[in-house]
């Protein structure tokens, strides 16, 4: 599985009613499953950003169809990264010449 690194911003609809996030990212764990990615983390956040979530992929056609379905609602605009444990990271230098 990929491991992917979601950042999210609250779009209108989505800051008018911030009281249901809670209640929204579960419904985002729920769909995500059933695209058999794995949501394994999600926390909101002070800055840039409103919330951070991570997820564990099979590809990234999958992700992205899971970052689609989170979009659609209209409560969050998203950026997504694929990300790379130590070793997936060691495997990639390994492979420069």
């Amino acid at each position: 599985m990929a491991a992917y690194i979601v950042l999210g911003n609250f779009t209108e609809q989505g800051i008018h009613t911030f009281k249901d996030t809670t209640k929204r990212a579960e419904a985002v764990k729920a769909a995500a499953k059933k695209h058999g990615v794995t949501m394994t983390g999600i926390h909101w956040t002070i800055g840039r950003h409103d919330l951070v979530a991570t997820f564990d992929a099979p590809n990234d056609e999958t992700m992205t169809a899971v970052c689609l379905t989170i979009g659609a609602a209209g409560n969050v605009r998203t950026e997504t990264m694929r990300a790379f444990s130590s070793t997936e990271m060691a495997e990639i230098i390994a492979k420069v010449k």
